[in-house]
């Protein structure tokens, strides 16, 4: 049990050192629109999104496409990221609370 809370601890300072890396990023998914989608003619992108539970959509132009693109992927790294954290935490509290108990039967 101690290794299995020692590798818990280990990959939560990995992630933590992971979350310090990622840089700009945003929620959202990045969609083409046409202005005659039959003839898939008068493109332009548009982001949409949810924040604080309210739904977004914001046009974008086509010199930040790019940008928006890798703050998208940055932002699901971080949602990852966190979601596995709050795991391993949660692990990490079960075992640290086993781990206790144990000792003290000894």
């Amino acid at each position: 049990m101690q290794n299995k809370l020692a590798r818990t601890q280990k990959r939560i300072a990995k992630i933590k050192q992971e979350l310090v890396k990622i840089g700009e990023m945003r929620p959202g998914s990045l969609s083409v629109q046409y202005q005659k989608p039959e003839e898939k003619k008068g493109s332009s992108y548009q982001i949409s999104y949810t924040h604080h539970m309210k739904s977004k959509t914001q046009h974008v132009r086509m010199e930040f496409v790019r940008q928006i693109e890798k703050e998208i992927k940055s932002y699901k790294k971080f949602k990852a990221l966190t979601i596995e954290w709050v795991d391993l935490a949660i692990e990490h509290s079960i075992l640290k609370i086993e781990i206790a108990k144990k000792s003290q039967k000894e």
